[in-house]
Formats: C-alpha cells, structure tokens, sequence
C-alpha cells in the first residue's frame, strides 16, 4: 500500500466512522417505528378488516404521493449550499439559503393541499374510496401541511442533530400507537383510524420543526432574518438543484405510494392492503442499512467542499460494502422468518400478503446495496444523472405495472418492483463510475492533515 493510499484511508475512516454513529442514532429511532408501525397497522387490521384497511391504506398512500411530489427536497438544498456558508460563519449567506427553502416549502404546501383535496371527490370510486368516504379523505389532505418538513430536517442534519430525528422517528409511531388503541376502544371505525394517523403526523411535525427553530436561535443565526430580498443571487445553479433533487423524489415514489394506489385501482382496496402491508414489513426489514444514506449525505457535501473526490469514492464504496452486508442477513431474516410472523400479527386475513412481502424486501436489499450511489451523485452537483436514470426506470415501471397486475396479479407487481430496483442500481452505478473518472485525482493530503482527520470524531 503506497503512502497516499494510507493516509486517504486514515483520512475517510473516521468520516465512515461519523457516518455509522449517526446512522446508528437514527437507527434506535427507527427501530422503534418500525415495531410500533406494525403495532398500529395490526391493530387497524383487527378492528377494520381487509377492505376498509385499504380504503385507509389508500386514502393515505395519496395523501403522501401528493406531499411527496409537490416537496422540494429543501433538505439537499439546505446542505449543498448552507455547508459552507455555516463553516464559514457567514450568517447572511445562510440566511438566504433557509430563506429560499421555507418559501419553496409554503408554497409546495398551500399546492399539495389543494391537488389533495381536489383529487379526493374527483377520482372518488376510481382510487379505491367510495363518494361517501370523499368528504373524510378530504380533511385527511389537510396534513400535508405537516409532511412538508424538508427544512427542518436540512437544519438538523446540517447541525449534526441526529438524536433529533431519531426521538422524531419514534415519536409518530408512538403517536399513532396511541392514537389507535383510542381509536380501537372508542372509533373503530374508519374515520377514528384517519384521526389516530393524523395525529402522529401532526405531533411528530411539530417536534421537529420546534427542535429546528431552537437550534437557529441558539446559534444566532435568525438574528435580523429578514423574508426580503432575493431568493437565489450568490447561489449558481439553486433552482436547476432543486427541481432536479425534487424531480428525483418525484419519481421515487413511483416505487412506493403510487405503486400502492395503482393496485388499489385495478385490483381493490383489499389487495392494496396486501402489498401495503408486505410494504411494511420490506421497508422495516430494509430500514436498518438504509439510515446510512441520511448520514451519508452531509459528509459527502463536506468532502466535496474540499475537493477530496477519491475520498468521497472510497467513502461511498466502503458504506455500499456494509450496507450489502447488513441486506444480505435481513434478505435471510425475511425468508425464514417473515410469513409466519405477518400472518400471527396481523391475522389469518393477510395470510396472502406474505408472499408478494418476500418480492418487495428483495427490492428492498437491492436498494440497500445501491444506498450510497444517488448520495454520491448528488453531492458531486451531478442530480441530474440520478434524475435521467430514475424517469427511465420510473417510466418503464409504470408502464408495464397495469399488465403486470392484471396478468399475474401481486406476484407481478413485486418481481416488477424487483427488476426496477436492479435497473435503478446498474443505471446509477454506471454514471457514478462515468463521473468519477472523468474527476480530476485530487493530491493527497499533507501528513498534518491525515493526522488532523485521523483524530476527528
């Protein structure tokens, strides 16, 4: 090993290490969301049965398509451009950044909510919920005002405030658990269930946001913020950034919320629940490895901002190579363990589920072992590569999802859904291997300076 290679090593290990403790506070909020999801989805299972537990799973798959698609991914924003400015000390730049990020917020908001409320009387009958259930669906909308929280999220993880997000993590989940054993004892209805949803949504918001808005205080950097003034001047490139980072999730959700309301439109509700649920299951199994990519991103940005492009290589490699080895033991966990378990929590009824769950947790550990490649593109100000490979693949996967559902049922839908995620990963490995080579070899850094990061934390 030359002297270069090993003080590039010294160099990213304790970046690796900093990814893994943030990934590994997020992770015991997670995990605590994914137990407590289960436990509230099983109970609306019991008290709802298989059909109105669609209408529910669908009435919120909707609701967050929309909030999903009309977010701006302000987080991205927040750290592609905030990460220098912040170092820096330079409050106005800042400023201007978070300025930029809670107007595209409101904005996106006031416009989900409206879209929502529209569409749920107009495709009434078509979605999966009757004329009679519209009205409820509608006030249902009314929380994408509170999943629109992408500036909050980018000043935390900015801030390095990942204890934050993972009590956030737990807290809707708790909120929800809460909420649907009183809807349980006292609503079993559905309405009860949309209120005992709304109510983890809501709460678990106005945590974050709070949270946020302590931390600028504390740090003085709200001090003569000023809504005025240019939204993007000192910023080159901030809207193609951000449409192109939105654009990227837009076509994200292809794989998950519309995925949901496509079967629930051509099957029914029942068997959207099915997916749903094996959804559920795949994304609590997958969750673990996936909390990585949250970390990944602001020491990617950090590594950009200084040049260091084989670092940033070597980083991502090494994060892809952990996360491959966590999906491989959580692929086998699912096997051998998954059916019987969904069966005993959420009944006899959703015995069916089990084997489209075991399609959809393949997908996921593909994804898994593709986690650090849109990071990577993304942090290079390359997020429009990611974007060319996601509406290629999002595209062809809507496409050929109709025919895949009504020639072979749910099964086509999840080996669907699996060859998409392979295709997700080979296009974006292709460009990340095209782009780092085109990328100028950065010299490698002074002894000082492999002795400096090697003492980081």
């Amino acid at each position: 090993m030359s002297a270069s290679q090993a003080e590039l090593i010294a160099g990213v290990r304790p970046i690796l290490k900093r990814v893994v403790t943030n990934a590994g506070m997020l992770l015991g909020g997670r995990l605590v969301n994914a137990v407590l999801s289960l436990g509230y989805m099983a109970i609306a299972a019991r008290a709802l049965g298989v059909r109105e537990l669609g209408v529910l799973v669908l009435i919120q798959a909707f609701a967050q398509f929309l909030g999903d698609v009309v977010k701006f991914q302000s987080w991205q924003t927040i750290i592609h451009y905030g990460s220098q400015p912040l170092d820096a000390g330079q409050v106005r730049p800042f400023q201007q950044v978070l300025r930029f990020t809670l107007v595209l917020d409101l904005a996106s908001t006031v416009l989900g909510i409206v879209v929502g409320i529209a569409g749920c009387f107009l495709f009434a009958g078509h979605l999966g919920w009757t004329a009679e259930e519209a009205p409820g669906a509608a006030l249902f909308m009314l929380t994408i005002a509170f999943m629109v929280s992408a500036t909050p999220v980018g000043l935390l993880r900015i801030f390095d405030r990942f204890d934050v997000m993972a009590r956030q993590a737990a807290l809707i989940a708790l909120l929800r658990m809460v909420a649907s054993v009183g809807a349980w004892l006292w609503m079993p209805n559905l309405t009860g269930f949309m209120i005992a949803f709304a109510v983890g949504t809501v709460g678990s918001w106005l945590y974050l946001a709070g949270a946020a808005l302590g931390e600028l205080r504390r740090r003085k950097l709200l001090d003569d913020f000023s809504w005025r003034g240019s939204l993007s001047a000192g910023m080159p490139g901030v809207w193609r950034f951000a449409w192109n980072t939105n654009l990227t999730t837009t076509l994200e959700v292809a794989f998950t919320h519309a995925a949901t309301l496509i079967v629930g439109a051509l099957v029914g509700p029942a068997q959207a629940a099915f997916w749903r649920v094996g959804r559920q299951v795949a994304d609590a199994i997958a969750k673990p490895a996936k909390l990585l990519t949250p970390a990944l991103y602001p020491e990617l940005a950090r590594l950009r901002s200084e040049h260091r492009y084989a670092a940033m290589w070597r980083l991502a490699t090494q994060v892809g190579l952990l996360g491959g080895g966590l999906g491989a033991v959580l692929l086998a966990v699912s096997i051998f363990a998954g059916p019987p378990i969904l069966a005993s929590v959420m009944g006899a009824g959703f015995a069916p589920a089990a084997v489209v769950m075991t399609w959809q947790v393949g997908a996921a550990v593909i994804g898994i072992l593709a986690l650090p490649l849109e990071p990577m593109l993304i942090s290079l100000g390359k997020p429009g590569l990611a974007v060319r490979v996601r509406l290629a693949v999002g595209a062809l996967f809507l496409g050929i999802l109709p025919w895949l559902v009504t020639a072979f049922g749910l099964i086509g839908a999840g080996a669907g859904l699996v060859a998409a995620a392979g295709a997700l990963a080979l296009g974006m490995l292709w460009f990340i291997l095209k782009e780092n080579g085109n990328r100028p070899v950065a010299p490698a850094p002074p002894p000082a300076t492999a002795e400096r990061l090697e003492g980081e934390v």
